[in-house]
Protein backbone atom coordinates (compact mmCIF):
# COMPACT_ATOMS: atom_id res chain seq x y z
CA UNK A 1 0.00 0.00 0.00
CA UNK A 2 1.18 3.52 -0.82
CA UNK A 3 0.26 6.64 1.14
CA UNK A 4 -0.05 10.00 -0.57
CA UNK A 5 -1.70 13.40 -0.14
CA UNK A 6 -4.04 14.86 -2.73
CA UNK A 7 -6.54 17.70 -3.05
CA UNK A 8 -9.94 16.78 -1.67
CA UNK A 9 -13.21 17.19 -3.59
CA UNK A 10 -16.90 17.09 -2.63
CA UNK A 11 -16.85 13.39 -3.53
CA UNK A 12 -14.66 12.85 -0.46
CA UNK A 13 -17.37 14.12 1.90
CA UNK A 14 -18.49 10.64 3.09
CA UNK A 15 -14.89 9.71 3.92
CA UNK A 16 -14.34 12.99 5.76
CA UNK A 17 -17.49 12.37 7.77
CA UNK A 18 -16.39 8.86 8.68
CA UNK A 19 -12.91 9.93 9.77
CA UNK A 20 -14.33 12.79 11.81
CA UNK A 21 -16.59 10.39 13.72
CA UNK A 22 -13.77 7.90 14.28
CA UNK A 23 -11.58 10.62 15.83
CA UNK A 24 -14.20 12.87 17.47
CA UNK A 25 -13.70 11.58 21.02
CA UNK A 26 -10.38 13.32 21.80
CA UNK A 27 -8.74 11.45 18.93
CA UNK A 28 -10.64 8.19 19.51
CA UNK A 29 -13.84 6.83 18.00
CA UNK A 30 -17.10 8.50 19.01
CA UNK A 31 -19.30 5.91 17.29
CA UNK A 32 -20.88 4.74 20.55
CA UNK A 33 -21.62 8.32 21.61
CA UNK A 34 -23.90 9.10 18.67
CA UNK A 35 -27.11 7.92 17.11
CA UNK A 36 -26.51 10.54 14.42
CA UNK A 37 -22.92 9.74 13.54
CA UNK A 38 -22.81 12.23 10.69
CA UNK A 39 -23.07 15.24 13.02
CA UNK A 40 -19.36 15.72 13.88
CA UNK A 41 -18.44 15.69 10.21
CA UNK A 42 -21.20 18.12 9.28
CA UNK A 43 -19.69 20.61 11.73
CA UNK A 44 -15.95 20.07 11.42
CA UNK A 45 -15.16 18.41 8.09
CA UNK A 46 -17.78 18.28 5.32
CA UNK A 47 -18.26 22.08 5.03
CA UNK A 48 -14.66 22.40 3.86
CA UNK A 49 -15.33 20.67 0.56
CA UNK A 50 -18.55 22.61 -0.02
CA UNK A 51 -18.31 26.25 1.07
CA UNK A 52 -16.47 29.32 -0.29
CA UNK A 53 -13.03 30.28 1.14
CA UNK A 54 -12.30 26.65 1.99
CA UNK A 55 -9.50 24.26 1.07
CA UNK A 56 -8.92 20.58 1.80
CA UNK A 57 -6.38 17.80 1.34
CA UNK A 58 -6.76 14.10 2.08
CA UNK A 59 -4.32 11.36 3.00
CA UNK A 60 -5.03 8.28 0.90
CA UNK A 61 -3.87 4.68 1.11
CA UNK A 62 -4.01 2.73 -2.12
CA UNK A 63 -2.41 -0.19 -3.94
CA UNK A 64 0.66 0.86 -5.89
CA UNK A 65 -0.03 1.06 -9.59
CA UNK A 66 -3.79 0.61 -9.17
CA UNK A 67 -6.50 3.03 -10.11
CA UNK A 68 -7.74 5.67 -7.68
CA UNK A 69 -11.11 3.95 -7.21
CA UNK A 70 -9.40 1.46 -4.90
CA UNK A 71 -7.84 4.05 -2.62
CA UNK A 72 -8.96 4.58 0.96
CA UNK A 73 -9.07 8.04 2.52
CA UNK A 74 -7.43 7.70 5.94
CA UNK A 75 -6.92 11.33 6.99
CA UNK A 76 -7.69 14.91 6.12
CA UNK A 77 -6.59 18.46 6.69
CA UNK A 78 -9.17 21.12 5.89
CA UNK A 79 -9.68 24.79 6.56
CA UNK A 80 -10.62 28.26 5.43
CA UNK A 81 -8.45 31.07 4.13
CA UNK A 82 -10.80 33.62 5.71
CA UNK A 83 -12.46 32.53 8.94
CA UNK A 84 -14.83 35.51 9.25
CA UNK A 85 -16.09 35.11 5.67
CA UNK A 86 -16.50 31.38 6.30
CA UNK A 87 -18.48 31.99 9.48
CA UNK A 88 -20.76 34.51 7.77
CA UNK A 89 -21.49 32.31 4.75
CA UNK A 90 -22.09 29.22 6.89
CA UNK A 91 -24.43 31.17 9.18
CA UNK A 92 -26.61 32.00 6.20
CA UNK A 93 -26.35 28.91 4.02
CA UNK A 94 -24.94 25.88 5.89
CA UNK A 95 -26.18 25.80 9.49
CA UNK A 96 -29.88 26.76 9.08
CA UNK A 97 -30.94 23.79 6.91
CA UNK A 98 -28.98 21.42 9.15
CA UNK A 99 -30.58 22.86 12.28
CA UNK A 100 -33.97 22.23 10.69
CA UNK A 101 -32.99 18.67 9.76
CA UNK A 102 -31.62 17.88 13.24
CA UNK A 103 -33.92 19.50 15.82
CA UNK A 104 -33.05 19.08 19.49
CA UNK A 105 -36.28 17.17 19.99
CA UNK A 106 -34.84 14.10 18.23
CA UNK A 107 -31.64 13.94 20.31
CA UNK A 108 -31.30 10.75 22.32
CA UNK A 109 -27.66 11.05 23.40
CA UNK A 110 -25.75 13.93 25.01
CA UNK A 111 -23.19 14.17 22.20
CA UNK A 112 -25.91 14.39 19.57
CA UNK A 113 -27.58 17.11 21.59
CA UNK A 114 -24.28 19.02 21.84
CA UNK A 115 -23.84 19.05 18.08
CA UNK A 116 -27.48 19.91 17.44
CA UNK A 117 -27.06 22.95 19.67
CA UNK A 118 -23.99 23.93 17.66
CA UNK A 119 -26.06 23.81 14.48
CA UNK A 120 -28.49 26.30 16.02
CA UNK A 121 -25.93 28.58 17.67
CA UNK A 122 -22.55 27.96 16.10
CA UNK A 123 -19.99 30.04 18.01
CA UNK A 124 -17.72 32.48 16.22
CA UNK A 125 -14.08 32.86 17.13
CA UNK A 126 -12.87 35.84 19.12
CA UNK A 127 -11.33 39.01 17.74
CA UNK A 128 -8.02 38.00 19.30
CA UNK A 129 -7.92 34.81 17.23
CA UNK A 130 -8.72 36.67 14.02
CA UNK A 131 -6.08 39.25 14.86
CA UNK A 132 -3.53 36.45 15.09
CA UNK A 133 -4.47 34.89 11.75
CA UNK A 134 -7.40 34.93 9.37
CA UNK A 135 -7.02 31.29 8.32
CA UNK A 136 -7.86 28.17 10.33
CA UNK A 137 -7.57 24.42 9.90
CA UNK A 138 -8.77 21.04 11.20
CA UNK A 139 -6.75 17.84 10.88
CA UNK A 140 -7.64 14.22 11.67
CA UNK A 141 -5.94 10.95 10.81
CA UNK A 142 -7.21 7.46 11.57
CA UNK A 143 -5.45 5.93 14.57
CA UNK A 144 -3.66 3.18 12.61
CA UNK A 145 -1.99 5.85 10.45
CA UNK A 146 -0.91 8.15 13.26
CA UNK A 147 2.66 8.52 14.58
CA UNK A 148 4.13 7.80 11.15
CA UNK A 149 5.03 11.35 10.16
CA UNK A 150 1.98 12.00 8.02
CA UNK A 151 0.48 14.60 10.32
CA UNK A 152 3.56 16.75 9.88
CA UNK A 153 3.51 16.19 6.12
CA UNK A 154 -0.13 17.18 5.86
CA UNK A 155 0.38 20.37 7.85
CA UNK A 156 3.41 21.11 5.67
CA UNK A 157 1.20 20.77 2.59
CA UNK A 158 -1.35 23.12 4.13
CA UNK A 159 1.29 25.69 5.09
CA UNK A 160 2.69 25.65 1.56
CA UNK A 161 -0.79 26.14 0.13
CA UNK A 162 -1.67 29.00 2.48
CA UNK A 163 1.63 30.74 1.86
CA UNK A 164 0.98 30.45 -1.86
CA UNK A 165 -2.47 32.02 -1.82
CA UNK A 166 -1.48 34.79 0.59
CA UNK A 167 -3.57 35.27 3.73
CA UNK A 168 -3.91 37.92 6.39
CA UNK A 169 -1.57 37.44 9.31
CA UNK A 170 0.86 35.01 7.65
CA UNK A 171 -0.28 32.24 9.94
CA UNK A 172 -3.02 29.77 10.76
CA UNK A 173 -4.86 28.68 13.88
CA UNK A 174 -6.73 25.61 15.03
CA UNK A 175 -8.96 24.52 17.89
CA UNK A 176 -8.23 21.46 19.95
CA UNK A 177 -9.93 19.24 22.50
CA UNK A 178 -8.54 20.05 25.94
CA UNK A 179 -8.54 16.32 26.74
CA UNK A 180 -6.15 15.50 23.91
CA UNK A 181 -2.71 16.13 25.38
CA UNK A 182 -0.98 14.14 22.64
CA UNK A 183 -2.39 16.51 20.00
CA UNK A 184 -1.24 19.58 21.93
CA UNK A 185 2.30 18.22 22.23
CA UNK A 186 2.33 17.36 18.52
CA UNK A 187 1.34 20.89 17.55
CA UNK A 188 3.89 22.39 19.93
CA UNK A 189 6.67 20.40 18.24
CA UNK A 190 5.66 21.98 14.94
CA UNK A 191 5.76 25.53 16.26
CA UNK A 192 2.14 26.08 17.29
CA UNK A 193 1.60 28.12 20.46
CA UNK A 194 -1.36 29.29 22.53
CA UNK A 195 -2.80 32.55 21.23
CA UNK A 196 -2.85 35.58 23.48
CA UNK A 197 -6.43 36.47 24.26
CA UNK A 198 -7.72 33.01 23.37
CA UNK A 199 -9.32 30.60 25.83
CA UNK A 200 -6.49 28.07 25.79
CA UNK A 201 -8.25 25.75 23.36
CA UNK A 202 -6.81 27.42 20.27
CA UNK A 203 -3.23 27.25 19.06
CA UNK A 204 -1.66 29.29 16.32
CA UNK A 205 1.30 29.05 13.99
CA UNK A 206 3.08 31.95 12.36
CA UNK A 207 4.61 30.63 9.16
CA UNK A 208 7.98 32.08 10.13
CA UNK A 209 7.94 29.66 13.09
CA UNK A 210 6.99 26.59 11.05
CA UNK A 211 9.28 23.66 11.92
CA UNK A 212 9.41 21.61 8.72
Amino acid sequence: MVLSIRVATPLDAPALSRICLLTANAGKSAENLHDFGELPGLVYAVPYVNLPTTWAFVLVDGPEGEDATKEQVVGYIVGSTDTRAYEQYAAQHWWPPLAEKYPLSVATKPEDEKYMKLLKETPTCSAAIIEFAGAHLHINILENYQRKGWGRKMISRAVQYLQGVGIRGDGVWLGLDSRNGDARRFYERLGFREIAGGDGNQMGLKFVDWKE
